[in-house]
């Protein structure tokens, strides 16, 4: 798995991304996120700030929107670039092993301060698990976040997420 691609980012950058664990973990500490539990209490494991991976990707002028993919269970979420830069962390590993399938892993990305679920563009549901691919655009991309109640609780159940 480590020298496995984890995280594609792609799309409206200047240069296209095939990050692994080593990749993560070489970032310099000022851009790592120690103990994601201080943000998010029932969640575990360390990560990188969403800026030092675009930081890298540079994305291009005309990017709108940061579209997160989990292809392990097809969810997608699009929201305005503006708003979650400074707010995404790219969560990859724990204790210094990669972030497990049990723990949304081997990539699960957290906005520091969500909103509850459907509430704000960046909600509780914008934290997706199983993170694959990280696409920048200039329109809204896919989106399967639940539009109603009984579709947000569905997800939230055992059986569903």
């Amino acid at each position: 798995m480590p020298d496995e691609i984890l995280l594609l980012v792609d799309g409206a950058v200047e240069n296209r991304l095939e990050l692994r664990f080593a990749d993560l973990a070489a970032l310099p500490a000022w851009q790592q996120v120690p103990d994601v539990s201080r943000f998010h209490p029932k969640r575990q494991g360390d990560g990188v700030a969403l800026e030092a991976v675009l930081a890298q990707a540079r994305p291009r002028a005309e990017a709108n929107y940061l579209t997160l993919h989990a292809d392990r269970d097809d969810f997608h979420v699009s929201v305005p670039l503006a708003a979650v830069r400074a707010e995404g962390i790219v969560v990859y590993h724990r204790a210094g092993e990669p972030l497990g399938i049990d723990q949304g892993g081997p990539i699960r990305f957290l906005i520091r301060d969500p909103a509850a679920c459907h509430t704000d563009e960046l909600d509780d549901c914008a934290n997706v698990k199983y993170l694959s691919h990280i696409e920048l655009s200039v329109r809204r991309g896919r989106d399967t976040r639940p539009q109603n109640e009984e579709e947000h609780a569905k997800l939230h159940s055992p059986e569903g997420g």
